[in-house]
């Protein structure tokens, strides 16, 4: 369910607030908000956000040439895919960036007359919630601004003919060509939109991409093929379901789950300290996640704590978790009771139930006694790290989310213990 985001003069007011406002002419005049956050084929000479750093000042400027290079408006030797990673790592490495990067894209699909450049503009929008988020100040300005796109596709055709005629009134020779640019090209605005407005959720709470590497071409591609082609990683399970139909029509599992809990036990995950516990490299674990959205499992890789890092990362990135919210309570009224916890699992909706009854088998591996002695990681402590990705609290007050999580760590810890999963064996 998307909430509503702030109001249009809430956007306004923080608009007034915080845009460097820009002169032109040689009176030097201000330059209008609405003007300011219209499309412009034109350069600019300072960022369109105040700030005091010298560095951000420059790389913005130059930053908007990127932008223009991307949506097509502006001519480059640059191929668009190495435009969009140039651009991307900008902002990845210099956090001062981001929200520059942000009220651009809004500047320059606000008002514009090419549908392609308008969708190319998005897109770069969708492919940057990939790698980082806007920051606290700025992102309900953001989520105003996309949520406004959400079902617009009228609206905006409308507008573009509007802004069309207008300036063919002015200049009767620009008319053939003005005309071409309002053909549609590509997706639909709101379908960007309502990627943008999802992934921008998501980003805000679980940060963008980690690690030390650097931006790579192939995470660019795959950030734009996302918007069409949704990730397993963050839907929800019976989209992920959907999606594999074609390939494994006869699994009852998500091939993600079975395929990376195989290969942590392929690796020795169950004979390995910590696993579970102790995180694989990140970037290694962001390779492989690149791999599996692409149904591949790569044949080379040594450490279990790989696999099990991205695994634990599939469970906690689920739209819905694994136990759906309307049972929470119900789990944590019955962490103590063994046969009321089982019986809550039976309640679950046919698909979550398989998925959980496959975690718990695949922890009750590690349970046993001769592997304990191995890994370190007894049943406390699979129940502590794997709690957290199977059931979410929905209170914002840190006592009541601090009392929970003991009783979802209790609550986990009896499925483990008592729930019988033999049935699950061979299942896939």
């Amino acid at each position: 369910t998307l909430r509503k985001p702030i109001s249009q003069s809430s956007m306004a007011d923080w608009a007034s607030k915080n845009l460097n406002m820009h002169t032109q002419g040689i009176f030097r005049r201000r330059i209008s908000i609405s003007n300011m956050l219209s499309w412009n084929g034109g350069s600019i000479k300072k960022p369109m956000l105040i700030t005091s750093n010298r560095t951000i000042k420059k790389e913005a400027c130059e930053m908007f040439k990127l932008v223009q290079s991307y949506m097509g408006d502006r001519q480059t030797r640059m191929d668009r895919n190495h435009v969009a990673l140039v651009t991307v790592t900008k902002c990845w490495s210099m956090q001062g960036l981001r929200d520059e990067l942000y009220i651009q894209l809004i500047r320059q699909t606000t008002d514009n007359t090419c549908y392609r450049s308008l969708a190319w503009g998005w897109e770069l929008m969708a492919i940057s919630l990939a790698f980082f988020s806007p920051s606290p100040k700025f992102q309900s300005y953001l989520e105003g601004y996309i949520y406004r796109h959400l079902d617009s596709d009228e609206n905006i055709a409308q507008r573009i003919k509007e802004l069309v005629d207008l300036k063919n009134k002015k200049n009767s020779k620009s008319r053939k060509k003005r005309k071409q640019n309002t053909e549609d090209e590509g997706l639909p605005i709101s379908t960007y939109a309502k990627y943008c407005y999802r992934k921008l959720q998501k980003v805000a709470v679980t940060g963008g991409k980690k690690g030390l590497r650097k931006p790579t071409v192939e995470e660019i591609t795959h950030a734009r093929n996302a918007i069409m082609t949704p990730s397993l990683f963050g839907s929800s399970l019976e989209e992920i379901m959907l999606r594999q139909q074609d390939m494994y029509p006869g699994n009852k599992l998500p091939w993600v789950q079975t395929q990376l809990s195989q290969q942590v036990l392929a690796l020795g995950g169950e004979q390995t300290e910590g696993i579970f516990r102790i995180p694989g490299d990140i970037d290694e674990v962001n390779a492989l996640k690149l791999q599996v959205d692409q149904w591949r499992i790569p044949s080379g890789l040594s450490d279990p704590n790989i696999p099990a890092s991205l695994l634990k990362l599939w469970y906690r990135e689920l739209e819905e978790p694994v136990i759906p919210q309307q049972f929470y309570k119900e789990c944590i009224s019955n962490y103590e009771n063994p046969d009321a916890a089982v019986a809550v699992v039976q309640l679950l909706p046919e698909l979550n139930r398989l998925v959980l009854c496959y975690l718990i088998h695949f922890l009750q591996i590690f349970a046993q006694p001769s592997n304990v002695g191995r890994t370190k990681m007894d049943v406390n402590n699979l129940a502590m790290v794997m709690a957290p990705n199977c059931l979410r609290c929905q209170s914002d007050d840190p006592r009541i989310i601090f009392e929970n999580t003991r009783k979802e760590m209790s609550f986990l810890r009896m499925l483990i213990v008592h729930l019988d999963t033999s049935f699950i064996k061979g299942l896939v």
